[in-house]
């Protein structure tokens, strides 16, 4: 691999801002030091002005590989996530097929390893038939496992409460779980289909499913772990009221972690009458005051990680009716400008930021040697420029399949200059260098 020296960057690393050089070689970082004059190196980046981060690790995203070539693939969502600061992902397992044997997780991994040029997990899914399957996982094969303790797609909802205790009890990894409870769901559709029939608006989403719907599901995933004893992570928090349900205290001390996804950060429900069926997602982006208890979070250790959940559709498909119109937004491409927002309008520090993005994800699933900047470690690093003035987000090309973005319509003040995936460097100046694929993951458990 090709050696890089970065001079003259803003390094955010484990709390700690600084200057310094940064040198790559054969895809690890040898050196950080003030300066860095007595190595060459082939390419040279000037980094006057720049952020200096870990990549962005993605725990929770759906790249529609295998079965929804017209809304993603490991090719395309790879590309748009190194365009957003994206160096690592883990992906969801609800594809078509979905992700429940082995030979399905063999297929993707195969996938990937000719057309990913982000570095690459995935997450094992559960059904009501293949607990044997699940027991007997190598937990280093998995990013995790993931149960839908709620609404679904196919055969991946897992209500029952005996096949429930049964995975709580046998898990032999991390498990993630997507909290809503489908009977309260149910009855709210209901209600809203006696009063507005087939013209349901999007606005009812987020009343559709409640915070109610969120908690109960929650609060019982919570209470199984610690009768069981699991090393449970829940997806995707929305509510102020679920935060009670996690312990503020370091992810060391923690079996029961929780993840917040930018789209919760960063939308409530009054972008609802403009940007409707386009941010209709489960679970439903919800009131500004669930939004600012999120934010705040962040702050303290309540909150471990920060995810994507990228789930493109077609742009047609959310032009449908809102009852019609499937759940998911496209969001890898943006999602470090995006986050950078709250760190421009002084709501997170940028070390917070990082912590949550980088070096806590890459604790919570005990990847080694990623996710910091540290001699020795792989080089997975984005740069980041400021932007005062901000910049257009309906300027740039989508790279996402589906080609729409829910932040059309927002100038972002920060933009990422450069990703560098495993030592390669894939994004840099708004073109893209894809001679390269980068690597699998590695759990160590």
């Amino acid at each position: 691999m090709n050696s890089v020296l970065i001079r003259n960057a803003r390094l955010v690393n484990e709390g700690r801002e600084f200057d310094a050089d940064l040198l790559v070689s054969n895809g690890r970082i040898v050196k950080i030091a003030s300066s860095i004059n007595d190595e060459k190196a082939d390419q040279e980046i000037d980094a006057e002005g720049h952020w200096l981060l870990p990549g962005m690790i993605d725990d929770q995203v759906h790249f529609r590989e295998p079965g929804a070539p017209d809304k993603g693939s490991f090719y395309s969502e790879s590309r748009a996530a190194v365009a957003g600061g994206i160096t690592s992902f883990m992906d969801m397992p609800n594809t078509l097929p979905a992700t429940l044997t082995l030979a399905a997780l063999a297929d993707k991994k195969r996938r990937t390893a000719t057309s990913s040029v982000a570095n690459y997990g995935f997450h094992f899914g559960v059904s009501n038939d293949n607990l044997d399957t699940v027991a007997a996982l190598n937990p280093c094969e998995v990013a995790g496992v993931k149960v839908f303790m709620g609404a679904s797609t196919g055969n991946m909802l897992v209500d029952d409460p005996r096949i429930l205790e049964r995975l709580f009890a046998e898990v032999p990894t991390i498990l993630l779980a997507h909290c809503e409870h489908t009977p309260s769901i149910d009855a709210n559709v209901a209600r809203w289909r006696d009063r507005h029939g087939e013209s349901i608006p999007p606005s009812a989403h987020p009343l559709i499913r409640d915070a109610e719907a969120c908690f109960r599901s929650s609060s019982m995933a919570v209470a199984l772990a610690k009768t069981f004893g699991t090393r449970l992570h829940v997806l995707h928090l929305t509510t102020a009221r679920e935060l009670a349900l996690f312990e503020d205290k370091p992810l060391a001390q923690k079996r029961i972690t929780a993840e917040v996804c930018l789209h919760h950060l960063l939308f409530d429900d009054r972008d609802y009458p403009l940007l409707g069926n386009l941010i209709k997602c489960n679970p439903a982006i919800k009131t500004q005051a669930d939004r600012d208890a999120l934010r705040q979070a962040l702050l303290s250790n309540r909150l471990d990680v920060i995810g994507s959940d990228h789930a493109p559709h077609t742009w047609a498909e959310k032009q449908r009716p809102y009852p019609q119109a499937p759940s998911g937004l496209p969001l890898v491409q943006h999602a470090l400008p995006a986050l950078l927002e709250l760190v421009a309008d002084k709501v997170l520090p940028i070390a917070t930021l990082v912590a949550k993005t980088s070096h806590r994800v890459a604790d919570l699933f005990a990847i080694p040697d990623r996710g910091y900047l540290r001699e020795g470690y792989w080089a997975d690093l984005v740069l980041i420029k400021p932007e005062p003035g901000g910049v257009a987000v309906s300027t740039q090309p989508v790279l996402s399949q589906c080609a729409w973005t829910p932040f059309a319509r927002q100038r972002f003040r920060h933009r990422v200059s450069t990703t560098i995936v495993s030592g390669h460097v894939v994004w840099h100046d708004q073109r893209l260098n894809d001679s390269l694929m980068g690597l699998p993951l590695r759990f160590m458990r």
